[in-house]
């Protein structure tokens, strides 16, 4: 049910051009955000190249995107609140509206009917028709005492049953819309969960959605087939511990990721990802790595998982084999790596490059570059 099930990549970097777009297949096409000319730029995976580019798409500092079932559309989450609909096959804007003032990410429901989109200002999700962009719920956070604001909104998810699913960063809870009876959702709230959730992902299989806290230590879990239950602590241990280093990037936007029956993590403010099991949810091991990871990525069979890290260790990616826990490669793409993707057979692993302005893309099997 994660973003990344629905389109093969989504990356922070700039690229190069191509002007005329024969047919092809969606299923091989991805995008790359433009952050510094607000513009999205349309690749093919097989051969690694350029279909062209769409600009216009306002501030893309931190944008995101989820993808149409068809994968011809995609919806970018723009950081100064614009929710943009791409159409991948006529490289052209079909819909852009500017629906709050600080976007951080959002998600498509199960039936890809309804987009939601998460908002710093003024806190809260707005949820809209996926076809015309039409606004049809406005869902405002939790009041801010004394504050004439909203709490901010932070890791939106789709659920089954038609749900989105959201953490509140000020006030510290987990919020569940069910729109499974029509456009005017059932709206669940979950309190005292912890402090600061700052970022949050749900399982593959849609089960577990999962809170990382900021402002402590461990992790809030939402057991989804058993909502009754509420929301439980696991990894109490888990975060900046006792030794307070400092956080130079925080794990953000789905930054962990599960490998078979066990979830990867970054260890906030240590060079660590840390590994638990997903049926006791208990730490099992404790991997050390370069530095402060920020995004830990599994390839699509669970056998490897890539990971990249806070500066001044952000020129390096390491990879992990899950089943034996051990660093089997130490990759220098380049200064300012930032995200990473592989496409949806795992054949490719897709990672920008910040300060030298290119997309990579690397075999992980044989560990080499293919192309850039």
């Amino acid at each position: 049910m994660m973003q990344r099930c629905l389109g093969w990549l989504a990356l922070l970097l700039l690229g190069a051009c191509a002007q005329n777009m024969p047919l092809h297949n969606t299923g091989d096409v991805g995008v790359v955000i433009e952050r510094a000319s607000g513009s999205v730029q349309v690749v093919q995976a097989h051969p690694p190249s350029s279909l062209g580019r769409i600009k216009g798409l306002g501030d893309l500092s931190h944008a995101t995107t989820v993808f149409s079932r068809d994968q011809r559309y995609a919806y970018v989450f723009g950081r100064d609140g614009g929710l943009t609909k791409l159409d991948l096959l006529a490289l052209r804007i079909e819909k852009r509206v500017m629906q709050g003032g600080n976007s951080i990410g959002g998600a498509i429901s199960q039936d890809g009917s309804l987009i939601a989109v998460g908002n710093y200002e003024p806190g809260g999700v707005k949820v809209f028709r996926a076809d015309t962009l039409e606004l049809i719920s406005d869902i405002p956070a939790t009041p801010l005492e004394g504050q004439d604001r909203n709490a901010r909104v932070v890791g939106v998810v789709d659920a089954p049953g038609h749900q989105f699913l959201f953490s509140l960063f000020d006030t510290g809870e987990i919020w569940s819309a069910d729109f499974s009876q029509g456009l005017h959702p059932e709206i669940t709230r979950y309190t005292h969960i912890g402090r600061q959730p700052y970022d949050a992902m749900i399982t593959m299989d849609g089960r577990y959605y999962v809170a990382g806290l900021f402002g402590e230590d461990g992790l809030a879990r939402l057991d989804i087939w058993h909502p009754d239950q509420g929301v439980v602590r696991v990894m109490p241990d888990y975060g900046r511990g006792q030794e307070k280093l400092p956080v130079y990037k925080m794990p953000h936007l789905e930054g962990w990721t599960v490998a078979g029956s066990s979830v990867f993590v970054p260890a906030v403010g240590q060079h660590q990802v840390l590994v638990m099991d997903t049926e006791h949810w208990m730490q099992q091991a404790a991997i050390d790595v370069a530095g402060q990871p920020v995004f830990v990525v599994a390839r699509p069979d669970a056998r490897q998982i890539w990971v990249n890290f806070a500066y001044p260790h952000n020129d390096q990616v390491q990879v992990i084999d899950t089943q034996t826990h051990q660093i089997i490669a130490t990759l220098q793409p380049g200064p300012g790596v930032l995200h990473m993707e592989f496409t949806s057979r795992g054949d490719q692993l897709w990672l920008s490059v910040r300060d030298s302005h290119e997309v990579q893309v690397w075999d992980p099997y044989t560990l080499q570059k293919i192309a850039s």
